[in-house]
């Protein structure tokens, strides 16, 4: 009996862990086989990226590693492109078939377990994917992390006013937790560096949050929200509500109420879109695309799959008006993981199935070092109680003991001493020295 796992993120490396625990016996025994098909070998733990960002934390922390957590599983590196569920049949591509030339390689399973997670849901703004950066992974928070510090220091040494304007200008739309979290950490982080400039100032530094609707972090409630705004006005940030970008063309971040900004960084962080795997497959999807699921987390209408977390509209039992799904944030989709492991392993053994049922609880966020909002279990903290409560929350959430204690050292460590404001430029081009020397152009010159 097979168990394919689609994705590596928390439904699937939560689930996984979980039916590797279940079905222990079996996989000893060789009748069961839990096999999980992911693009990366690691799930990032995403309510850290910000603090990655900023380098509160370390990016190796940030990720678990799955081969590591999921012993006795199978991991496959790779992508799956379509799903038969009829013929129980996916088709997926690794990182050897473009130098095979075999094309996708074909897996039949017993039970599937749709978890592709999301992608970042853009709009036709021209310029966007020519100068855009999103906010989803290690890679993009780190790489911003660099970009934003190598903006201060081409600010420091132009002399052309127009270049060092743009260099100092930062552009992010959308305002909720990932936009909101990351402008605060980015800009407290580049506040700090600032002192380490003769001519750079923090007061140089132009910041702009640009949101469509009339509120920033809904999560967090009406009052918190506007605090936020508040806050984050406070420190100069220019906070644009019920505005858009219209464009972002030749640098130049051109928005809806008619103002201009010369710009080299565009973050785009306004929300996401299910994985579009998910239109590869034969089935179930609710008209916003997401797989149709009960509360036992059964794909509606089908038997042997499942499915989770962003990817799967699943009923919140609790509400109080029907028809309402369960939010697709990380508090349901841990959750939903266990539920639906125990669930798997119920119905392999023709047990009973639970529904997943959890309250919401409320919702944290962080503005920066030492600045948060919260409303939890009613109560509404700001300022460090709300941050400290950010952080504890968080790590009490972040998967294995290694990683927490990993977490919390590097937080101890950075309140002993002061933060590291480095960038690491060729991260992002490790060849472009040694193609200098060997006669290419690097990639600077080439863009």
């Amino acid at each position: 009996m097979r168990i394919l796992v689609v994705g590596g993120g928390y439904v699937g490396m939560y689930t996984a862990l979980r039916l590797q625990r279940k079905l222990k016996p079996e996989l000893k025994r060789g009748e069961a086989e839990i096999v999980v098909v992911t693009p990366d070998p690691y799930m990032t733990y995403q309510p850290f990226l910000p603090e990655a960002a900023a380098g509160s934390i370390s990016p190796r922390h940030v990720v678990v590693p799955l081969r590591r957590v999921l012993d006795r599983c199978r991991i496959v590196i790779g992508e799956v492109k379509t799903v038969d569920h009829a013929k129980r049949t996916a088709s997926f591509t690794t990182l050897a078939t473009a130098d095979e030339g075999s094309g996708a390689v074909d897996i039949t399973y017993d039970e599937i377990v749709m978890a592709p997670g999301s992608i970042s849901r853009t709009l036709p703004v021209p310029g966007l994917a020519e100068h855009g950066v999103g906010f989803k992974t290690v890679e993009e928070a780190i790489g911003l992390r660099n970009h934003v510090i190598e903006q201060m220091d081409i600010a420091s040494s132009t002399r052309d006013p127009a270049i060092r304007d743009a260099a100092l200008t930062f552009v992010f739309v959308g305002g909720g937790y990932a936009g909101v979290e990351a402008l605060g950490e980015l800009e407290d982080m580049a506040r700090y560096a600032s002192r380490y400039y003769h001519n750079v100032k923090a007061e140089d530094m132009k910041w702009i949050l640009v949101e469509a609707s009339g509120r920033i972090l809904p999560e967090v409630g009406e009052e918190m929200g506007k605090y936020t705004v508040r806050e984050l006005r406070r420190r100069n940030i220019d906070v644009r509500l019920e505005t858009r970008l219209d464009s972002c063309e030749d640098r130049v971040a051109v928005l809806s109420d008619g103002s201009r900004f010369p710009t080299r960084t565009v973050v785009w962080t306004a929300g996401v879109k299910p994985h579009p795997v998910l239109a590869a497959t034969d089935l179930p999807l609710n008209e916003r695309g997401r797989l149709d699921c009960t509360a036992q987390l059964r794909v509606d209408g089908v038997t042997h799959a499942w499915g989770a977390g962003d990817a799967a509209a699943v009923p919140d039992v609790t509400a109080d008006e029907p028809g309402k799904e369960c939010a697709p944030n990380a508090q349901h989709a841990v959750r939903q993981a266990r539920t639906l492991g125990d669930n798997i392993a119920a119905s392999l053994r023709e047990q009973p199935l639970k529904e997943y049922t959890h309250k919401y609880v409320g919702s944290v966020a962080s503005l920066g070092l030492h600045k948060g909002v919260a409303h939890v279990y009613g109560r509404k903290l700001k300022g460090y109680p709300a941050w400290f409560m950010h952080r504890v929350y968080h790590l009490s959430r972040v998967p294995t003991v290694n990683r927490k204690s990993r977490v919390l050292s590097e937080w101890v460590l950075s309140g002993l001493f002061k933060r590291e404001i480095v960038s690491l430029g060729s991260l992002e081009h490790p060849r472009a020295e040694f193609e200098l020397a060997a006669g290419g152009r690097s990639p600077k010159e080439s863009s």
